[in-house]
């Protein structure tokens, strides 16, 4: 499995994110403002064929990452760095062209259906010819879904059914990037690790799937790479086979997560993520790690390699 990553990481990344910061201004008082930082300095690359997975709890800025790359972000928001894609900026005139085509999201919430149009039609575009007509069949039987599923509209399907419903839309047009944001909630786990499965086989027939999710054992079953968020802030890049023993992980919050899985005994870490404070420490994880020094919340931390992966830790070894 390593062998394969390093042969899928050769060449150019057709993603490629430079230090990007998504950041808010907020109202304190009256008068007052403070900018928060959902996400700040985050860089990843992603290849053809690969699947990276990025983890992280709720509020540290996976689905605004999703939204970034996708040209979505909420209009108050303001982006830094660079998204490059087949080595170009990745601007809103070409997200205009690719977004729904080579570019597509699958996203978090079942909402995005029309619910007064059967899933066909959805899933077809609105295209009518046989070709399309014929495609969407295949991809229907593709996911397990019976060929008139296509005449039924969303309210008449199980959440299952319209999560592949959904995904089965986004592979519509061949795509070549596919993110897939938080796919799997409400999911009984072999319903879930069946969706896992078909971004697997979408990455091994070539697409790039960028995976954003809470859920660290689940990607673990389809991710070749792991990039861990917390508080907005990436601390970690490990290889997927990294996960199987904590001493291959390098972050202490990389480690913790590791100890919080089911097979590990549910250990859990004290204390809570910060909100917005990305920008306010130099390490957002300091006042929960137990081999926090003084020098970790006054300096700035760049992130590192080490040992075949990357960490944003003063400490790690």
């Amino acid at each position: 499995m390593e062998q394969e990553m390093e042969e899928k990481k050769e060449g150019s990344p057709l993603l490629e994110i430079r230090h990007l910061s998504v950041c808010f201004t907020q109202y304190e008082s009256l008068w007052r403002q403070r900018t928060v930082y959902a996400v700040r300095d985050l860089s990843l690359s992603l290849h053809a064929g690969e699947v990276v997975a990025v983890v992280g709890s709720s509020g540290s800025g996976k689905s605004l990452l999703a939204h970034a790359v996708m040209g979505i972000l909420p209009y108050n928001a303001h982006e830094e760095g660079e998204i490059l894609y087949q080595g170009e900026r990745l601007t809103e005139k070409k997200l205009r062209k690719l977004r729904g085509n080579e570019l597509v999201l699958v996203p978090q919430s079942v909402s995005y259906l029309d619910p007064l149009m059967q899933v066909g039609e959805q899933i077809r575009k609105g295209k009518r010819d046989e070709e399309s007509k014929k495609r969407s069949l295949e991809i229907l039987a593709r996911y397990g879904l019976a060929a008139e599923t296509e005449n039924r509209y969303p309210f008449e399907l199980s959440g299952g059914m319209i999560r592949r419903i959904l995904i089965s839309s986004a592979v519509m047009e061949k795509p070549k990037l596919v993110i897939a944001d938080e796919p799997t909630p409400g999911l009984h786990m072999r319903a879930a690790k069946r969706v896992m499965g078909h971004f697997r086989e979408l990455a091994d027939e070539g697409a790039a799937v960028l995976l954003i999710t809470h859920d660290l054992e689940l990607a673990l079953t389809a991710a070749d790479r792991i990039v861990v968020l917390y508080a907005g802030m990436e601390l970690e890049e490990a290889k997927a086979s990294d996960f199987r023993e904590e001493s291959h992980l390098r972050h202490p919050y990389s480690k913790a997560l590791f100890r919080a899985m089911p097979r590990n005994g549910f250990q859990v870490t004290a204390g809570n993520q910060p909100y917005g404070r990305a920008a306010e420490s130099a390490c957002p994880y300091a006042a929960r790690c137990e081999y926090c020094q003084e020098s970790c919340s006054q300096q700035k931390i760049e992130t590192r390699t080490l040992r075949g992966g990357r960490v944003r830790c003063l400490l790690a070894e």
